[in-house]
């Protein structure tokens, strides 16, 4: 039999008894079940059984303590402050006999509301109590099973109640400066309201969380000179309810007194020239307070125009994508950080080499533009491609052969959120499109973040929006963080999309909000049965997922930005959970034995990495801090052979996928990307060619 088939059997007698007791039917207002998906955190976990297996909802899975380890404790984050008036323990056989149920509204001071020395495991449904907290706990001090090859193993940690502050504080008022300085900026604004009270409000600029305080005034350091930021504030309250955004206000931070430029690069030579490529190095530049970097430029007619730049200060460029047999003319110069830029190098003239790409990237063909914001973006069977325009909320149908576009129509109740939300994820189910014409989208509303289906019509190149079906609602929406990529399993049969934390990392620790996750659903919306969750949550613990793909082995990757110090790219496995906001890639609390960590971290200032693509088991991520596409090789679960391509020459890059022609797919994110004005922006649609073995057959696209 099942390892707990006696408290399984238990479970059901007690199921049993309350039907025909008739007492089954809805639960009470004062009697409502908190825990279930909530944050959960444990003294130890042994390794088969993680603390979150206490609060699934499913008896035949555990959490598990250390053995031999008195006191051994678990508690539940319920989220908001609630009167607790029931607990119900679903114990395996290694129960405790001592223990205390107790509560905290700060996990540091903790008041039991129970207490018993006489536990005898099995279902312990624990009525009558009286405590208020944020946080319970089952404390245990001595164990059922007393031998040092056990510990405490816990089915099922139900906690019942009423109340609890779910409304959240009004959005703060317009922010205006206070001061700023080359490194700094000093903003206040109005008071946020709430129905209890206020505590606290977090400071962003452009989706980045930069200062935390507990008044209507403060400060972001840390900034660069003469540079443009757009700073916003959200409120808490203490249930951890937070806020709409305030307005956003724009700072340009303060030129330094430092005007004196580095000093020229000199000694520019090659490192290596291919027909496609060309490497560079030179002396480095000296300045008086320190060189941020170097731009390379190409002189076409004698005017300078930016083809590459340098990985921060390394005195070193990789060009790519270059054509074979052409003169380039090739000048560095240097910048530090206040923008002073030095002199240009010597001119060096190098001439690539003839013959067929050997290198991993080849030749790169602009196929389109747009001025708004491309997001989604997917290659119909005909080869042709449907992109979305994230802020004027079109649908895009372009012939890559031609140029030639057409707008086949606007989605409706899209609303932009002054900052990253709007019209985002698009996609197609790759096993029946051919037949249903279903187009998958991902979009803000003026209530939340949700997933829609919507039929095109082929013969009319046109949005049935007559059509929408709406398949996930009530993902909280903000100015920043609404994730948004999409991606159907190569079979068709499961659509997964990636959402943001909403601006506030509570979500993402807890399975029973959409939010900060990878979600996994049925083409027309249903929960598959194995959802390890029993709602649309596939993994959780995320920041801000917006890149999704799948390798030759059916497994998922996914990329997510972090706040400050590192993105990170992880392998979603089911009911993973990827730690945020405990762990921002490795930094941070990662001790968390539950924590899974990701397969690569990258500087945000060389990441901030939107969409991800894999082509021939080799992964692409388009970054746009970093501008820069990064290209690593899978090997196992490992990524390998990490290298960078267009470092700075086609600037911001957000979305990359796969070509017909085992090319890929690349866009700009130039301009406007963060302030939801319509027709803004300044963004390309490239054609990037790959070698490989049939490479060579294929010809210039």
């Amino acid at each position: 039999m099942a390892r707990t088939s006696l408290a399984r059997l238990v479970a059901g007698a007690v199921a049993v008894f309350a039907v025909i007791a008739g007492t089954a039917g809805p639960a009470s207002a004062a009697d409502t079940l908190l825990s279930q998906g909530k944050p959960v955190v444990a003294s130890s976990s042994g390794g088969c059984c993680q603390p979150a297996n206490a609060v699934d909802g499913n008896t035949t899975t555990r959490w598990a303590s250390a053995a031999d380890v008195d006191p051994s404790w678990i508690y539940v984050d319920l989220g908001a402050t609630y009167a607790v008036n029931r607990v119900q323990l679903t114990w395996d056989a290694s129960c405790a006999k001592a223990y205390r149920i107790e509560v905290s509204p700060d996990t540091t001071n903790w008041t039991a509301i129970y207490t018993t020395s006489s536990g005898k495991g099995g279902v312990e449904n624990l009525t009558g109590l009286s405590g208020t907290g944020r946080y319970v706990r089952v404390y245990g001090t001595a164990r059922c099973r007393t031998d040092a090859s056990k510990g405490y193993s816990l089915d099922e940690f139900q906690v019942y109640g009423a109340g609890g502050d779910t409304v959240p504080p009004t959005p703060p008022g317009s922010p205006t400066l206070v001061s700023s300085t080359p490194i700094s900026a000093t903003i206040q604004w109005p008071a946020s309201t709430d129905n209890v009270a206020v505590v606290g409000y977090d400071i962003y600029h452009d989706g980045q969380l930069c200062a935390q305080v507990t008044s209507t005034t403060g400060t972001c350091d840390g900034l660069s000179p003469s540079t443009t930021y757009g700073f916003y504030v959200n409120a808490r309250d203490n249930a951890g309810n937070v806020s709409q955004p305030s307005p956003t206000l724009s700072v340009t931070t303060q030129p330094s007194d430092d005007h004196m430029p580095p000093t020229a690069p000199t000694s520019v030579h090659t490192t290596s020239v291919t027909s496609t490529s060309i490497g560079l190095a030179w002396t480095a530049s000296t300045d008086n307070v320190g060189v941020a970097g170097y731009t390379v430029y190409n002189l076409v007619n004698g005017s300078p125009v930016a083809i590459g730049s340098s990985s921060g200060a390394t005195p070193s460029a990789q060009l790519s994508a270059l054509t074979p047999n052409t003169a380039y003319h090739l000048q560095v110069t240097a910048f530090d950080g206040n923008k002073n830029a030095s002199p240009a190098s010597a001119t060096l003239d190098v001439t690539t080499t003839s013959g067929s790409c050997t290198q991993p990237i080849c030749t790169v063909t602009q196929v389109g533009a747009s001025d708004d914001v491309v997001w989604g973006f997917v290659t119909l069977p005909d080869g042709t491609i449907l992109f979305n325009e994230r802020d004027v909320h079109d649908i895009v149908h372009l012939n890559p052969k031609t140029g030639a576009k057409k707008v086949i129509g606007t989605v409706p109740n899209v609303q932009s959120t002054d900052g990253e939300g709007g019209l985002t994820g698009l996609e197609i189910n790759p096993a029946s499109f051919g037949s249903d014409h279903w187009l998958y989208i991902m979009h803000t509303s003026p209530s939340d973040n949700r997933i829609v289906r919507i039929k095109y019509d082929p013969s009319a190149d046109s949005l049935q929006t007559s059509t929408e079906q709406i398949l996930v609602s009530g993902i909280a929406r903000n100015k920043f963080h609404n994730g948004g990529r999409l991606r159907f399993s190569p079979d068709g049969k499961y659509l997964y999309a990636g959402t943001g934390d909403a601006q506030n990392g509570d979500n993402a620790q807890n399975t029973s909000s959409l939010n900060g996750k990878v979600l996994r659903i049925n083409p027309d919306g249903s929960i598959p049965a194995d959802n390890p969750f029993h709602n649309a949550v596939w993994s959780y613990g995320h920041r801000n997922v917006q890149g999704l793909a799948f390798d030759s082995q059916g497994r998922l990757w996914e990329q997510e930005f972090g706040n400050s110090i590192m993105d990170e790219t992880n392998l979603i496995v089911k009911g993973g959970n990827y730690g945020w906001p405990s762990c921002e890639g490795t930094s941070g609390s990662c001790g968390n034995a539950g924590y899974l960590k990701p397969k690569h971290t990258y500087p945000v200032a060389q990441g901030s990495c939107s969409g991800i693509t894999i082509v021939r088991d080799v992964l692409y991520v388009a970054c746009e801090r970093g501008t820069r596409l990064y290209r690593e090789v899978i090997s196992g679960d490992s990524l390998t052979n990490v290298q960078v391509f267009f470092d700075g020459t086609y600037g911001r890059l957000r979305t990359v996928e796969p070509a017909p022609d085992g090319g890929i797919w690349l866009t700009t994110s130039n301009n406007g990307d963060k302030d939801s004005t319509p027709h803004n922006s300044n963004d390309q649609i490239f054609h990037v060619s790959l070698a490989s073995p049939s490479a060579s057959r294929l010809g210039p696209f």
